[in-house]
C-alpha cells in the first residue's frame, strides 16, 4: 500500500513531465482593435504669460514614432486650426507656429506674445475649430494663490549633518480645494524630489508637508504650492493612475479624465496655473 506522501511525489513527477513537454516558449498571436486617433488638448493659462496652446494627436502605444525630427513633429502636432481663447469682452486669437517657454520646457503650436490677464470673476473660454470643421470647447477660472506661510529647516540630530524641510501654508475656508504640492532641489531644471496632489478633504486649517532628511548644507530647495481646480486634479489623478497601468497586463484601464467638450472625442486639459513658491537655502 502506497503512502499519502509516497502519492505526492509520484504526482509532482507527473506534472513535471507534462510541463517539460509543453512548449512554453509558443509565440501567441493578439488581435488588438485599430486604434482610432484622438486630438489631444493642452492649455496653462498662467497670470501675466503669454498664450499657448498644444493641439496634437494621439497614437497607438505599438505605433512608431517618425525617425527624425520634422517626421515627429509632424505626426504629431494639429495644423490649420483656428484657435481662439475669450475673456469678458476680449477675444485672443493664437497663431499658429511653434514656441518653446525656455522657463517650463514646455512648447506650443498655438500661441500669441500677449500677457494672460490677472482677473478671478470672468472665465477663460478656449474655441478650436479644427481644420476639418470639428467643434473643440474648454472653460476655466483663475483661482487665489494661496501662500506659503512659512518654511521651516529642522535637522536629524545636533551635529546637523542631515535636514529635512516642513512647508506650511493655511487651506481656504469655506470652500473646496485641491493643491499640488512640488518640491526640487537646486533649481527647476531638476526632476522634483515630490510631485503629488491632495484635496482638503485630506488636509485642511493649517497644513505641512516635509521631506525625509535627505539635505546637507548649502543645499537649495525650490518649494512650489499650487491652487488648482478640480478638473485639473482629476486629470492629473487619471494621468498617473494610467502610467500606473501602462504595461501592466494585469491593471485594469485607465481613462484620462478631461474638461474638453467635443463631439469627436477630444480630450485634455484647459486650466489655470496659480501658485506661490520660496526658494530656501540650508544653512
Amino acid at each position: 500500500m502506497k503512502t499519502p506522501s509516497h502519492n505526492s511525489r509520484l504526482w509532482s513527477a507527473l506534472l513535471l513531465l507534462v510541463l517539460g513537454a509543453c512548449n512554453l516558449d509558443q509565440p501567441i498571436d493578439l488581435q488588438l482593435p485599430e486604434y482610432e486617433s484622438r486630438l489631444v488638448v493642452e492649455c496653462y493659462l498662467e497670470k501675466g504669460q503669454p498664450f499657448g496652446v498644444l493641439l496634437t494627436r494621439s497614437s497607438g502605444y505599438f505605433e512608431p514614432f517618425g525617425l527624425t525630427g520634422n517626421d515627429l513633429l509632424s505626426g504629431l502636432l494639429e495644423s490649420g486650426a483656428s484657435v481662439k481663447i475669450t475673456h469678458g469682452t476680449q477675444v485672443y486669437q493664437l497663431e499658429n507656429k511653434l514656441t518653446l517657454d525656455r522657463f517650463t520646457g514646455k512648447f506650443f503650436n498655438y500661441s500669441l506674445d500677449l500677457p494672460v490677464p490677472e482677473n478671478y470673476d470672468d472665465p477663460f473660454e478656449l474655441e478650436i475649430v479644427t481644420e476639418a470643421g470639428d467643434l473643440i470647447t474648454a472653460k476655466a477660472h483663475q483661482l487665489p494663490v494661496v501662500p506659503i506661510d512659512s518654511v521651516v529647516v529642522e535637522y536629524q540630530s545636533e551635529e546637523k549633518e542631515l535636514a529635512r524641510v516642513l512647508t506650511y501654508f493655511t487651506d481656504l475656508p469655506d470652500q473646496t480645494n485641491f493643491y499640488r504640492r512640488m518640491i526640487h532641489e537646486s533649481s527647476l531644471d531638476s526632476l522634483p524630489i515630490q510631485d503629488f496632489t491632495t484635496s482638503d478633504r485630506v488636509v485642511e486649517d493649517v497644513v505641512v508637508f516635509g521631506t525625509g532628511y535627505d539635505f546637507e548644507s548649502g543645499d537649495s530647495i525650490v518649494n512650489t504650492i499650487y491652487h488648482i481646480s478640480e478638473d485639473y486634479y482629476n486629470f492629473l489623478e487619471s494621468v498617473q493612475g494610467a502610467i500606473q497601468a501602462n504595461g501592466n497586463p494585469f491593471a485594469q484601464p485607465s481613462p484620462i479624465i478631461s474638461n474638453i467638450e467635443s463631439e469627436i472625442d477630444a480630450f485634455g486639459i484647459f486650466t489655470t496655473i496659480n501658485y506661490d513658491r520660496k526658494l530656501t537655502i540650508i544653512p
